[in-house]
């Protein structure tokens, strides 16, 4: 500073002044804001691994980078090494999951790690011991507040699942679930704080709605009426009720076309192979809609199953298990502006509320021919439906998603 500056000060001019001459440039302003990095381990399947939960966990990561990078999150991936071998890539850590060994070694790295939370995917089936009681001393041994999200809430679990459940809610900081029966279900039956658990629905990809016409040209199926089913194949997702239906629906529709898309899922593969898909296309010979059934025996790109998902007519979901709490296939199709037929699972009920869709009842392949045909019978009640969905799904949407999470972590 020149020496001017000072020249009031040497000659008492300032005398009684609650004036502050400023020696620095920059004092006076005020301090910018550093911004606050938080780290959280997140323990789940991880992509490549086909499996829902391995998906919701990818793009938990890639939307958190977009929407707050603020938060770091550290991936320790639950391996099945009796499958397939998997390479992950961009991950803290990964646990194979039948190796308590494993579970000790990544908790010793999270607690090095100074992370801030662990935000932990529990599912049954995923993790090792009997009813994945070895994911509860893998909790125990974790310094940081845990945020628990329970994608499966069992109101009937054996007395080894609803021991393990009990467990994590009692060491869970925050809970997570995706519909609100859940949520009462944990408090009255699992013992949970209801005041620690918040409702976060699945979320789903943002697309601009009414581009379906386009979609079918791109994919050859501009003269064809495309009903729809998604993901990994299996017994007990009762799409033989659908195959069933067909020949009433083609009777009346002819050119429809019921596309079953998804790889068949890796544990049905290491038990019985190709078993499940084939039953169900000699069901489809029998019944004489051979041509009207396409398969896609991949597991896709988001982008890719997105695409194959916009060019659809009317998805489907003719699940069997009604007490399903979760389907991010269902989420997906909503938020794309879909009319879906379904069962009334939890998580359809509640998604599918205020004719957002068309609940049937489970098991009946006339309810299945009676709701498809009564849409396309008439098409303005088609567009309705679709347009009630994509409403209902900008409430679930990868952004608001991401925002929930966020202040979830927050909290814990």
């Amino acid at each position: 500073m020149h020496s001017e500056a000072f020249r009031p000060l040497l000659s008492g001019e300032l005398a009684g002044s609650a004036d502050v001459v400023p020696i620095f440039p920059w004092a006076g302003q005020a301090p910018q804001p550093i911004p606050v990095r938080r780290r959280v381990a997140l323990v789940g399947t991880y992509a490549p691994r086909k499996c829902g939960i391995a998906t919701f966990t990818r793009d938990v990561v890639e939307q958190f980078a977009r929407f707050h990078p603020e938060i770091a999150l550290d991936v320790f991936a639950l391996d099945n090494r009796a499958a397939a071998p998997v390479a992950y890539r961009g991950v803290a850590g990964v646990i194979a999951q039948e190796d308590a060994t494993d579970y000790r070694r990544a908790a010793r790295a999270i607690n090095e790690s100074g992370a801030d939370a662990v935000w932990l995917q529990h599912e049954y089936g995923i993790f090792g011991g009997e009813d994945g009681a070895m994911v509860c001393d893998f909790v125990d041994q974790v310094a940081a507040p845990l945020v628990l999200t329970c994608h499966t809430v069992l109101g009937e679990p054996s007395a080894g699942q609803e021991r393990v459940l009990r467990h994590l809610v009692s060491r869970a900081s925050r809970i997570m679930v995706m519909s609100h029966h859940a949520r009462r279900l944990l408090a009255s039956r699992y013992g949970a704080d209801a005041g620690v658990i918040e409702v976060i629905p699945h979320g789903a990809p943002d697309r601009p709605f009414g581009r379906k016409a386009r979609a079918k040209a791109a994919m050859g199926l501009a003269d064809r009426t495309v009903l729809m089913t998604f993901g990994l194949l299996g017994p007990g997702k009762g799409l033989e009720r659908v195959i069933e239906a067909l020949p009433a629906i083609v009777a009346r529709h002819p050119a429809v076309i019921y596309r079953i898309v998804g790889a068949t899922h890796p544990n049905c593969l290491l038990r019985e192979g190709e078993a499940c898909r084939e039953s169900l296309a000699a069901l489809a010979c029998k019944l004489g809609v051979a041509d009207h059934v396409a398969w896609d025996n991949r597991f896709l790109a988001t982008d890719e199953l997105l695409d194959q998902l916009e060019a659809c007519d009317i998805y489907i979901t003719p699940y069997p298990n009604l007490q399903q709490a979760t389907s991010g296939t269902l989420s997906y199709a909503v938020a794309l502006g879909k009319a879906v037929v379904s069962t009334p699972y939890i998580h359809a009920t509640e998604l599918l509320a205020d004719e957002v869709g068309l609940l049937i009842e489970p098991g009946s392949s006339q309810a299945i021919a009676e709701a498809v045909g009564g849409l396309l019978d008439r098409p303005e009640r088609l567009a309705a439906l679709e347009r009630r969905a994509y409403a209902r799904g900008r409430a679930t949407i990868w952004p608001a998603f991401a925002d929930a999470g966020a202040a979830l972590v927050g909290r814990a």
